[in-house]
C-alpha cells in the first residue's frame, strides 16, 4: 500500500512554500503520494498587506486532517529561533488527536526558512521536536549521507535537521538551486524511510 506524506508549511513571502514544493517532488519521485498543504493563517488582512504577504493556492489543513497520513514534513518559518505563531496555533490545535493518540506511530521532519545565515535554521528545527515526542511520531532528520549541505562555494540554508532557505525579508534572495535540489533529496530520503516500514 502507498505511503502517504502531508507537507505541511507556512510562508508570507514564497520561500518556504518553494521548498515545500520540492520537498514534495521528492518524495513522489521515491514513491509515496505527497500533497502539500498550509496551515490557517493568523494575522489579519490589513497586517498581511502591509507585509506584502503572497497568497497561494493550497488547502487549508485541519488537526483532523493529520491521522490520514502516515507522515508529515513541516515547513517552518522562523521567528526568533522558533516556528511561526501560525505554525504553533495549528499545533495547539492538535490536543484531542494527542489525548486519542492518533499520531502515534507515525513520521516526522521539518525545513526552515530564517531571513540571515544564522537566524535559526537548527534552532527552529531542534524546538519543534517536543510536538513530535509528545505525539510519539518519530523524528526522521535529513543527516549528512548526501553531502549536499557540507558545500561552502554558496551561501545556503539546510542542516542535519531538514532542508533550508535564507529568506531576507527585503525579498533579496530567492531559493536557490541547491536549497531546491537539498530539499528535493529530503523528500526522496523521507519516502525511502517509510518505505521500508510497514
Amino acid at each position: 500500500m502507498t505511503k502517504k506524506v502531508y507537507v505541511i508549511v507556512h510562508s508570507l513571502w514564497g520561500h518556504v512554500k518553494t521548498l515545500g514544493e520540492s520537498v514534495v517532488e521528492g518524495l513522489k519521485e521515491g514513491g509515496v503520494e505527497a500533497k502539500l498543504w498550509q496551515v490557517p493563517e493568523t494575522l489579519p488582512e490589513s497586517v498581511l498587506t502591509a507585509m506584502h504577504a503572497q497568497k497561494f493556492d493550497l488547502p487549508i489543513i485541519k488537526a483532523e486532517d493529520l491521522p490520514e497520513a502516515d507522515g508529515f514534513i513541516f515547513g517552518l518559518a522562523t521567528r526568533y529561533g522558533g516556528a511561526s505563531s501560525q505554525i504553533r496555533s495549528f499545533v495547539d490545535s492538535t490536543g484531542s488527536l494527542f489525548a486519542s493518540g492518533a499520531l502515534d506511530g507515525k513520521y516526522g521532519g521539518v525545513f526552515t526558512s530564517t531571513s540571515t545565515q544564522h537566524g535559526g535554521l537548527e534552532t527552529t528545527a531542534l524546538t519543534f521536536i517536543p510536538f513530535f515526542a509528545h505525539h510519539g511520531i518519530n523524528f526522521v532528520p535529513f543527516g549528512y549521507k548526501s553531502g549536499q549541505i557540507f558545500g561552502h562555494e554558496e551561501v545556503h540554508g539546510g542542516s542535519p535537521w531538514g532542508a533550508g532557505t535564507v529568506a531576507p525579508s527585503d525579498g533579496s534572495r530567492n531559493v536557490s538551486d541547491l536549497e531546491k535540489k537539498i530539499a528535493h533529496e529530503q523528500g526522496k530520503r523521507f519516502a525511502a524511510v517509510l518505505n521500508r516500514v510497514q
